[in-house]
C-alpha cells in the first residue's frame, strides 16, 4: 500500500472507444441464393445477440434463467423444454439480446433464412450435455460451425460442455478432450484449421457458467482493452491483488485486471455483491421525512475485512456496474480514503469511456457516408 498514489486521469485520446468489434461479416444475399456471398455493409446491431443452441434438454434454458434471471439452480429442474425461440432483452451497461433456440428446430433447412438467425449475431453459444450421449450434439454442432464459417466467419463459436458437476475430475477432462478432438478433426478435414471456437466446462451449480459467460460477453465489448488498461492502472497504483468490474444484474464481470483469474477470489467477490444488494433492498428506501445533510454520494460503497486481514472493497460505478477489489495488504484499512479517491477517479474515467457508445458512432458513420 506504500505505493498507493493518485490515479492520473487519462486523456480523451486514451479514453476513446476502440474499434475492436468482430470483423466484417460476409452473408448470403438470401436463403435461396446463399452461394453468392456479398459483404455485410450494415452497421453492427446496436444490441448484440447471443444465440443459445444445442439439443433438447441440454441445459440452455437453465443457463439463461440462472445467469440472467437469478433463478436458484435447483428450481431449473421444473423448467419445461423450449418449444419456440425465446427472445430475452437484457438491459444493462450494454443492451443485448439472448435467444434460446429450440433443440428440435432444423434451422439449416432451406425454409429458414440464415440471415434472420445469424445476420446480426455476436456469439453462438452451443450447449453440450456432458452427462448424455453427446455424439449427435457434436455432429450437429459441426454442421452448424461449417455453415457459419462459410457465410458468417466473424461470429464467435462458444461451446459450453455443460453439467460437468456430476462427473469425476478424470472423466470430466476425458470428455472435454474427446469433444474438442472430434470438433477439431472435422473442422480440419473441411479446411478450417483455426476456426474461432472456444470451449468451457460449465455447471449451474457453481460459478463456472458465470465465468464462461463473462468471457463470452467480453468479446462483444468494443472498448474492452481500454477498460482493462484503466483497471490495471488502478490496481497497480493501489496494490489490489485482483479487481473486477461486475455487471450487478447478472454477476458477469465485463472486465478485470490482466492478472490470472482465481475462481475462489471471483466467488468471494460475487457473493459480496449479493450481500450488498440484499442490504440495499432492505434499507436504501427513500423515507419521506428524511433530509440529507450536505452533499451525498449516490453510489453505494462498502468494504469488509476478513479473518485473514484480506479486505474486499466494493464501489458502485453506476446503476449497472460495480468495482470489486481484493486487497491482501493489512495496511489497506489505514489508507481507505486514498483508495476511495482513486476509485472515484476511475469512476470518472469509466463514465467518459461509456459516454460515447458504439450506437452514436454508427450514427456518425452513417452521416459521413451520406455526405
Amino acid at each position: 500500500m506504500d505505493a498507493c498514489r493518485f490515479l492520473l486521469p487519462k486523456s480523451e485520446a486514451q479514453l476513446s472507444l476502440e474499434q475492436n468489434l468482430q470483423g466484417t461479416h460476409h452473408v448470403g444475399s438470401s436463403a435461396q441464393a446463399r452461394s453468392s456471398l456479398v459483404p455485410n455493409t450494415q452497421p453492427r446491431d446496436a444490441k448484440p445477440r447471443l444465440l443459445l443452441m444445442g439439443l433438447r434438454r441440454s441445459g440452455k434454458s437453465s443457463i439463461a434463467s440462472v445467469v440472467f434471471h437469478k433463478m436458484p439452480p435447483n428450481e431449473t429442474l421444473f423448467l419445461e423444454s423450449t418449444t419456440r425461440i425465446q427472445k430475452d432483452s437484457i438491459h444493462s451497461f450494454m443492451d443485448f439480446q439472448v435467444w434460446d433456440f429450440p433443440g428440435q428446430l432444423e434451422y439449416l433447412e432451406p425454409s429458414f433464412d440464415l440471415e434472420d438467425i445469424f445476420g446480426s449475431l455476436g456469439a453462438l453459444v452451443w450447449v453440450i450435455d456432458a452427462q448424455d450421449d453427446y455424439l449427435d450434439s457434436v455432429a450437429r454442432l459441426n454442421r452448424t460451425i461449417l455453415t457459419v464459417q462459410q457465410y458468417y466467419p466473424g461470429i464467435n463459436i462458444e461451446v459450453f460442455i455443460h453439467k460437468v458437476d456430476g462427473l469425476s475430475e478424470e472423466y470430466r477432462q476425458d470428455t472435454f478432450q474427446d469433444i474438442v478432438q472430434r470438433i477439431s478433426d472435422e473442422l480440419s478435414d473441411a479446411g478450417y484449421e483455426n476456426a474461432p471456437v472456444h470451449y468451457y466446462l460449465t455447471s449451474i451449480y457453481d460459478y463456472s457458467v458465470f465465468e464462461a459467460f463473462s468471457k463470452v460477453i467480453q468479446k462483444l465489448i468494443p472498448n474492452l482493452s481500454t477498460l482493462e488498461n484503466l483497471i490495471n492502472t488502478l490496481s497497480n497504483n493501489c496494490g489490489f491483488e485482483k479487481t473486477y468490474l461486475f455487471d450487478v444484474l447478472s454477476k458477469i464481470y465485463i472486465a478485470s485486471d490482466t492478472r490470472p483469474v482465481d475462481m475462489a477470489c471471483y466467488e468471494m467477490c460475487s457473493d459480496y455483491i449479493d450481500v450488498i444488494v440484499d442490504i440495499s433492498e432492505l434499507y436504501s428506501w427513500d423515507h419521506p421525512l428524511r433530509k440529507s445533510k450536505g452533499e451525498q454520494v449516490q453510489e453505494a460503497e462498502s468494504h469488509v475485512i476478513l479473518h485473514d486481514e484480506t479486505m474486499i472493497h466494493l464501489m458502485e460505478m453506476n446503476k449497472y456496474l460495480c468495482l470489486v477489489s481484493v486487497i491482501r495488504n493489512p495496511e489497506a484499512k489505514e489508507k481507505k480514503g486514498l483508495i476511495d479517491m482513486n476509485c472515484r477517479t476511475f469512476q470518472d474515467a469509466l463514465n467518459e469511456v461509456f459516454s460515447r457508445s458504439w450506437e452514436q458512432e454508427q450514427i456518425e458513420q452513417a452521416a459521413q457516408g451520406e455526405t
